[in-house]
């Protein structure tokens, strides 16, 4: 049984019709735009840039949203005609096991279980510290943990996710107008940020604009601390600059991901050749102008070195220095209610991707069992649940936030990759959109997507490559056995095997 076995289009878009393992049909262009700024528009619009205006770019941080957002687009243009040509559930690991076989769409699909679980994990439990923070605008003084058998547990992630959870279960379509209400309240409200923050600009800060090279502080500096990039060529830590710059990129890609978890819901998309391409570029757009205002008015209305000095910098430093702290409030009550849809998406986009690998044989299947009544994976989605609260409430997963990107980034290499490979192997099938320049751009993408990964740090690499070498483990030990394919392939094998016999 070869690890480098494909699975046919064919089988895949079969596979969406099978009897209690298929998905309901329910969302349009607008659901997965809004889908698309509710994944993507969190907290990182609010802090992302700050910290890397502050500890990379300096005012140049305009340029590393505009540096992500162009690699982000390149890798969502693979997306789309992926999406558009086998709308099923999945994303990059159905996309990969298409192309480039069993193998790597099964370390592609664990690389996004990786991205997501620790995103959802990540994000609720940050939900809980910011729903504190909003209670203290009212002088209410709520803690974010409490004691439970000697444990301090998040108890706003709990309640969070079991929310999300809930709704998933009952509809794709009920959680997609719930997302669509508080995505709406948080886009104005960052809206409302540009606006009363462009008030306070001084173009004197915006000089220099790529402030000079300066070596790294103590401490900051170490093996584990460095982009793999500089470990590797041995060049001096060092902040700002051209290099600062394009860290500072690695790190504000951050605020693009969940693009790709918008492709995981293609067998859940109303006419998806058309609406998948659609949804995913609108959202995108809507995200970019976003994320380049918001890095405009931060830099502009305060010094970069002030977000140096920062302990934690964020947009409410900007508002405090220049006397607006009562903008802060505002922002508190914008990143709660952008945290809340992203944990929705999240959770979505996990739950879909394990239930693709469970349909294939990868994971055990009653994973892939879909209700009759609402057409949704509700055994899995409850097990993904269960799975981002525990790890949310009870653990510190903040050491975590750089696995999120080195997740991410590693998917849309393969799917870059991708794409050249199905133009190649399938080139009769129909496209309802096409990357423009393939195989150039599709190349450049997995090269940029590659840059990004060789900034992160060290210590990332090295706990990417454990989870790769656990999930190898998982699948020599169980699915490479309990493969579908594998079975059927070597089924089609014995019976030719023993025809052959018989003549």
């Amino acid at each position: 049984m070869s690890i480098w076995r494909t699975k046919s289009i064919e089988a895949s878009l079969a596979d969406s019709h099978l009897e209690h393992r298929s998905l309901k049909r329910s969302l349009g262009t607008f659901d997965l735009m809004i889908m698309g700024v509710a994944v993507a528009v969190g907290a990182g619009i609010f802090s992302v840039g700050a910290k890397a205006a502050g500890q990379y770019a300096g005012p140049s941080v305009t340029v590393a949203f505009v540096l992500a957002a162009i690699t982000c687009a390149l890798a969502i243009m693979c997306y789309a005609e992926f999406a558009s040509t086998i709308p099923v559930a999945g994303s990059a690991y159905t996309y990969t096991y298409a192309t480039l076989g069993e193998l790597l769409a099964w370390i592609i699909g664990w690389d996004l279980i990786l991205e997501m679980l620790t995103a959802g994990a990540v994000i609720a439990k940050y939900w809980g510290i910011y729903l504190s923070n909003v209670f203290e605008l009212w002088n209410w003084d709520v803690p974010s943990t409490i004691p439970v058998l000697g444990l301090d547990v998040s108890w706003g992630a709990f309640i969070i996710v079991a929310i999300f959870t809930a709704l998933l279960v009952l509809g794709t379509k009920l959680s997609s107008r719930v997302g669509a209400v508080f995505t709406i309240i948080k886009v104005a409200i960052v809206l409302f940020v540009i606006v009363v923050g462009a008030f306070f600009i001084n173009p004197a800060n915006y000089t220099p604009f790529i402030p000079p090279s300066v070596p790294s502080a103590p401490g900051e500096g170490d093996a584990w601390a460095q982009s793999l990039f500089s470990f590797m060529t041995g060049a001096a830590p060092a902040q700002y600059g051209i290099f600062g710059l394009l860290a500072g990129a690695s790190i504000v890609f951050f605020a693009f991901i969940g693009f790709d978890v918008v492709a995981t819901s293609a067998e859940e998309v109303k006419n998806p050749q058309r609406t998948l391409p659609r949804g995913i570029f609108g959202g995108l757009a809507i995200v970019s102008v976003l994320y380049i205002g918001v890095s405009l008015v931060l830099t502009g209305m305060v010094p970069y070195t002030v977000l140096a000095d920062a302990d934690d910098p964020s947009l409410a430093t900007a508002f405090v220095a220049v006397g607006a702290g009562w903008a802060a409030q505002v922002i508190s009550i914008g990143i709660l209610a952008g945290l809340t849809t992203v944990i929705m998406v999240l959770l979505l986009g996990l739950a879909r991707v394990l239930f693709a690998m469970s349909r294939d044989g990868l994971l055990p299947q009653w994973m892939s069992r879909t209700s009759d009544k609402r057409h949704t994976p509700a055994r899995v989605q409850i097990l993904v649940g269960a799975m981002v609260a525990l790890l949310a409430g009870l653990t510190d997963v903040s050491v975590l936030e750089e696995m999120i990107n080195i997740g991410t980034l590693s998917a849309f290499v393969l799917v870059s990759i991708a794409v050249v490979v199905l133009r190649k192997k399938r080139p009769d099938l129909p496209r309802a959109y096409k990357v423009p320049w393939s195989p150039v751009l599709p190349i450049l993408s997995a090269v940029l997507c590659v840059w990004l990964m060789l900034n992160l740090t060290t210590l990332t690499w090295v706990r990417f490559l454990v989870w790769l070498a656990l999930g190898l483990i998982v699948y020599f030990g169980y699915s490479k056995r309990h493969s579908l394919l594998g079975k059927q392939q070597a089924a089609e094998k014995a019976a030719a095997t023993q025809q052959r016999a018989s003549e």
